[in-house]
């Protein structure tokens, strides 16, 4: 067991690598690092996906026994039976721990990202398709989103919230939890069941930001770089606790309702000046998870350390997010960017890269 990642992981951190592919689950390279690296979770994405099955062998005789399938049912189905294996492979800690970790996400469609009712259609439907308690649907936290959360926390599916960048959108989310909560008890649902992760970006803030501050040019300016990402997170941590602290939710626990859990996401370093486990070491807090490719996992596992406990920093990370914004940089430009970049860049890869991967296998197999 890899001492540095086990230091982590009870400072309180769940670590769940960001990344699966047929060859990690057949190889048995998935099991090793869950045995050996402290990893207690997956999660992917059209992109992700998109690079496991390109190029690769893997999925050949999968492909081939779908038969006469359109594109789009052929991707959910491949995607959904990895997501069914590595479901299968963390059972036994999703039991152990009550639902708590071994969860496995998979997202919708990112063409549904601005559809609040195709959302809703398509995550019940890869909640059957992979049929396993510890799965996460991935749901992006566009304004069109929101309502599909709650929607699909209300059906008793657990959902993994991703995309987001600002505080204001994750209090909406967490909004959309609590609402999503709610709707569920009234149902009838066991809430106990129901679990859900806030996925909050963290390195794509700081290539932005730092950008915009390199624009600016001042001294002033300069000497905040690198500086957003982790206060952005340690603001959203702060909101967290606000949220998870008050009257509303506690309603709802005394029902068996679980915490929405903060999930540290892109979480490698972009920036070769900066450490590259920057993030990882520096966003430390007991009940959250962080997200990690293998590249970023394994340069923690050699050299990694544990960075101050993030909790109580908020008002100091708030004085330096208003001070990033004084120098100049408008901050709810900078995160509809990132929104809209991130939404267009999974697109991409699903319309460039994965639809068309599956169509010239589908081809190949008739």
């Amino acid at each position: 067991m890899n001492t540095r990642l086990k230091s982590l992981a009870d400072a309180g951190v769940s670590i769940w690598l960001d990344d699966l592919s047929r060859q990690r689950l057949q190889s048995g390279n998935l099991k090793q690092l869950i045995d050996e690296y402290s990893v207690t979770g997956v999660t992917t994405n059209p992109t992700i996906f998109a690079a496991a099955l390109s190029g690769s062998d893997d999925y050949v005789e999968d492909i081939r026994a779908l038969g006469d399938v359109t594109t789009a049912s052929a991707i959910k189905r491949l995607w959904a039976k990895d997501v069914q294996d590595a479901c299968d492979l963390f059972a036994d800690l999703y039991r152990s721990t009550g639902g708590y970790d071994g969860r496995v996400s998979i997202e919708v469609a990112p063409g549904l990202a601005y559809d609040t009712e195709g959302t809703i259609a398509e995550a019940e439907e890869l909640f059957g398709l992979v049929d396993r308690e510890n799965v996460l649907i991935k749901i992006p936290a566009t304004v069109e989103g929101l309502p599909a959360i709650t929607a699909t926390l209300a059906k008793g599916i657990s959902v993994n919230v991703t995309l987001i960048f600002s505080e204001d959108r994750y209090r909406a989310v967490m909004d959309a939890y609590l609402a999503g909560l709610e709707a569920a008890a009234a149902a009838g649902h066991d809430l106990a069941k129901i679990h859900s992760v806030a996925s909050f970006f963290i390195s794509r803030v700081d290539t932005e930001i730092d950008k915009r501050l390199d624009a600016i040019g001042t001294d002033a300016a300069k000497a905040l770089k690198g500086k957003a990402a982790i206060a952005n997170a340690q603001v959203a941590l702060a909101a967290f606790e606000e949220v998870f602290g008050g009257e509303r939710f506690a309603a709802l626990a005394a029902k068996g309702a679980n915490k929405q859990r903060p999930l540290w996401a892109s979480t490698g370093t972009k920036d070769p000046a900066y450490p590259d486990t920057l993030y990882v070491s520096e966003l430390v807090a007991r009940g959250i998870v962080n997200t990690m490719p293998e590249k970023t996992m394994m340069a923690f596992a050699d050299h990694g350390y544990l960075g101050t406990p993030m909790e109580g920093t908020g008002a100091a990370a708030a004085a330096v997010m208003a001070e990033i914004a004084a120098a100049g940089v408008d901050l709810d430009d900078v995160f509809k960017k990132l929104e809209d970049e991130g939404v267009q860049k999974f697109i991409a890869s699903w319309d460039s890269e994965l639809v068309t991967s599956v169509e010239k296998a589908l081809a190949a197999a008739k």
